[in-house]
């Protein structure tokens, strides 16, 4: 009889804390789905598609100076004033030349930005469809590219409504504030502070909602992804509020705005990248999360097999045949007669 092993001191607090057998449970999913293999693709992809949105924007920008030759001439003179020697010019040359090429620029721009922009989405999707334990179905190329974009643009969308709410919501306060004659007042910009923290907490929650729920490639139900949505959005206004202040400490040195932002965008990027990736995978092993698809079993490959016995082995059985005849033969032979 085996006798019981003592639980580990692990598996004793992973017994009576509940929260913490959550949390092990989605480390051990992260880890065993390929959640850092997921959180990089993220980052490359978010980093890599600043270069086409740089180009579109330079390319807007190109096109409203067009429209406005008396603003080139004044930016020239700005930039030729500012800058020594031959910067100056060099940089005036470098405006005019984004000026002149501005549809090619967003052209280049708008095809990269496409490139990139599935890209992203693609590993996103993905991400989300593997850490929520769901089977990937290989669809044709064209057809997955297309939901990607259609999903992308989704995504957008969501962006927007988000920001209509925080904005609308942060405008409403102000009227309200200004009918009461309270608007220029410390008093007035802290009520405004604490109005405008719970519509950025709800737009979050709303935007993460969806991304939980639709981005995987198969849709998931909005109830089991509510609680995860709740704490990306806390975590991505924690993330939010801690990047202001990084970017007012690096604000006073210009190397630390020339370096420090761009490293701080990265950090920021791969924490949200992390942040959602891990979130996901708390949220599907939650003890309401559906329960995971049963994978298919592997095909079965029928293999006849064909034994061959031994080829003597019909003479032993021969042997013994004749063996038994010749002795029932002997035994009737010496067996008495009985007389007559």
């Amino acid at each position: 009889m085996r006798e019981k092993r003592t639980p580990t001191k692990w598996q004793r607090l992973r017994a009576r804390y509940r929260w913490l057998d959550h949390v092990a449970r989605a480390v051990n999913r992260y880890i065993e789905y390929g959640g850092y293999h997921y959180v990089a693709s993220i980052t490359y992809f978010s980093l890599f598609s600043l270069v086409p949105i740089l180009m579109v924007a330079v390319s807007v920008a190109g096109f409203v100076l067009a429209s406005q030759p008396q603003l080139i001439e004044s930016m020239l003179n700005a930039i030729t004033g500012t800058l020594p020697g031959g910067l100056g010019d060099k940089a005036g040359e470098l405006l005019t030349g984004f000026v002149e090429q501005r549809t090619s620029v967003g052209l280049i721009g708008l095809i990269i930005g496409l490139y990139s922009g599935w890209n992203w989405m693609n590993s996103l999707r993905d991400a989300l469809t593997a850490l929520w334990g769901q089977n990937r179905s290989d669809l044709p190329l064209l057809r997955t590219i297309a939901a990607d974009l259609l999903a992308l643009l989704g995504l957008a969308s969501a962006l927007l409504l988000s920001f209509a709410i925080t904005i609308s919501g942060s405008a409403l306060g102000r009227y309200l504030l200004g009918l009461a004659g309270v608007d220029d007042t410390a008093w007035g910009h802290n009520v405004l502070s604490a109005i405008s923290i719970p519509l950025a907490l709800l737009a979050n929650w709303l935007v993460f909602l969806w991304v939980l729920t639709r981005l995987p490639r198969k849709p998931v139900g909005v109830r089991s992804a509510m609680r995860g949505a709740v704490a990306l959005a806390v975590g991505f206004e924690l993330l939010k509020q801690a990047g202001g202040i990084y970017l007012r400490l690096i604000g006073n040195s210009p190397t630390g705005v020339a370096f420090g932002s761009i490293i701080g965008l990265i950090f920021f990027i791969s924490l949200v990248a992390r942040m959602l990736v891990f979130v996901t995978a708390w949220t599907a092993t939650a003890r309401d999360a559906p329960p995971d698809p049963v994978k298919p079993p592997p095909p079965v490959v029928v293999r006849p097999v064909v034994e061959q016995g031994d080829r003597h082995g019909l003479k032993p059985a021969l042997v013994g045949a004749v063996t038994g005849v010749v002795a029932t033969l002997a035994a009737q032979r010496l067996r008495p007669r009985r007389r007559s």
